[in-house]
This record gives C-alpha cells, sequence and structure tokens, in this order.
C-alpha cells in the first residue's frame, strides 16, 4: 500500500518503470536521474534539526515547510519521521500565457485547419494606452499596427466629433516610430505610464514579435485602435463618460473602415445593485 504520507503523483513516480517516468512529462519532474536523488516538499512540524542527516539536504523555509534532497531508496523510511507530516514531488512551472491559451483552445483555433488569426478585424481598447514603440504592435517591416491612437489626456487635436485629446493617426505614429524613441516620443507623447492598456492589448493582439513568437495573443493579425482614457483630476481613475465617448469612437472608426470591430474594456467598477435575479 502506498504510503499515505507520500502524495500520490510521487508515489506513482517511484513505482514506474524509468522508461515510463522519462517519456512523462511530469513523472520524472524533480529527479536527478544521474545523481539518483530527489528534490521534494515536505511539510514538518517540531524542530528543523532531524531534518537533514547522512545523503540528505535540508532547506528549512518558513511556515513549517523545508526543500529536502535525498535519494530514493530514502524516501520512504524518511515519510516515517515522526515530524514529517508530508512528502510533495514538485511540479513544473510554466508562462501562464501557455497555459491559458491552452486551456481556452486558441492554439488549436490559430493553428489548426480553421487558422483564425484575426486577419481583417479591429481590435479596440479603451485603456491606459498602449506602448506603440512595443515590437509587437508592429509589422515585419517595422510600421505600425495600430490604425489611430486617441489620447484623452493630451489636448490640441481631439478627433471630428469630439473635445478632448489628440487623435494620432497611422501616419504620425510610423514617423515617430522611424525617428526612434526619443525623437519619436516628442512628435507622439502618448504613454502608457502603468503599462495595464500595453498587457491587455499584447493578450488579445500582440504578434509574438518581442519574444520571437513565443507569446504571441489571440488575435495576432488584427489591425488596431486604441483609446487612452483621461484622468478627471490628478491622482485619480477615468469616468464612465471617457470610457462611454473611447467606445463610441471605436465604433465609428469601426463603420468608417468598414471592418468587424472586438472592443476590449478592463476598466469598470463595483456600482450599482447586487442583487440577484428572481
Amino acid at each position: 500500500m502506498a504510503d499515505q504520507k507520500i502524495d500520490n503523483l510521487l508515489n506513482l513516480a517511484m513505482e514506474a518503470a524509468s522508461e515510463e517516468r522519462i517519456k512523462s512529462k511530469n513523472l520524472n519532474v524533480g529527479y536527478d536521474p544521474e545523481k539518483k536523488l530527489w528534490d521534494v516538499i515536505v511539510k514538518y512540524s517540531g524542530p528543523q534539526s532531524g531534518l537533514a542527516g547522512e545523503q540528505i539536504l535540508a532547506v528549512p523555509l518558513l511556515g513549517g515547510y523545508a526543500v529536502v534532497t535525498l535519494p530514493e531508496s530514502e524516501i520512504d523510511s524518511y515519510s516515517h519521521r515522526e515530524q514529517i507530516e508530508f512528502i510533495e514531488k514538485p511540479k513544473q512551472l510554466y508562462f501562464e500565457t501557455f497555459q491559458g491559451k491552452e486551456a481556452s483552445c486558441i492554439l488549436p483555433l490559430q493553428n489548426g485547419v480553421s487558422g483564425l488569426t484575426g486577419r481583417g478585424v479591429l481590435v479596440g481598447i479603451v485603456d491606459s494606452g498602449i506602448d506603440f514603440f512595443h515590437p509587437d504592435f508592429r509589422t515585419e517591416d517595422g510600421s505600425s499596427r495600430i490604425l489611430s491612437l486617441w489620447d484623452q489626456s493630451i489636448p490640441g487635436n481631439p478627433p471630428e466629433g469630439y473635445v478632448i485629446g489628440t487623435e494620432y493617426t497611422k501616419e504620425e505614429i510610423n514617423k515617430a516610430l522611424a525617428l526612434g524613441e526619443i525623437q519619436g516620443r516628442r512628435l507622439v507623447p502618448s504613454r502608457d505610464y502603468t503599462g495595464h492598456g500595453t498587457a491587455v492589448l499584447g493578450i488579445a493582439a500582440g504578434n509574438g514579435r518581442g519574444s520571437g513568437g513565443a507569446n504571441r495573443g489571440v488575435a495576432y493579425e488584427s489591425e488596431l485602435l486604441v483609446v487612452k482614457m483621461k484622468n478627471a483630476d490628478k491622482n485619480s481613475f477615468p469616468r464612465t463618460t471617457e470610457l462611454m465617448e473611447g467606445v463610441d469612437y471605436l465604433i465609428r472608426q469601426s463603420i468608417r473602415l468598414g471592418k468587424p470591430i472586438v472592443v476590449n474594456i478592463s476598466f469598470g467598477n463595483n456600482y450599482g445593485s447586487h442583487e440577484p435575479y428572481n
């Protein structure tokens, strides 16, 4: 019977044949086949003095945990020590973007027969702005994927029909990119000071150029429309009025261009009734 102080995955790994462990993506994580040693996570109580020993190295952590390195042959007897409460096999960590895309079935859509890349679709955000110099928002020739950027916080040249901010065209953004960071940001001074809008748009539509294709977003061949909301007061957040105007602008741009649009809104509030519907 498997030792109940040892987690199921570690029991399974020790019972499996070496060939099965090598083929598995999980069973051999934590095991050094050359030294025949395991790194394991241990929950213990009592003094730390009894954690280490001959052929056993222990690194005590806060909260009654320790990382212990020991031969596989010693795991069973180690688990019978009175102070040992539980022994767990380590797990492999991954970039969350890979896990998220796999769980949401985005990868089969992008790479399968359908080949959905966002081409021909507009992706718009109303957020904290964008780092338009970021390579994920530029094409292979270095030009911008952003068709227009309305920064509500910079006075001077609002879009037609609106009264705040400045609208920057794709041509102006491309000129700024060609000038380089220092001069370019003088021509188009819009900045994403929090990085929130840049991160959101990267998830939605980044093309992965900044990571060699590793961290590609969902609609990575789409064209982009960006609204940076104005803060009503210093050290405050935007209001629903700025948000509504931003969404209105994006929809009007979509109609003008004759292209479908997906709008991402990651700003919100917790106002209103919280009573459930009957």
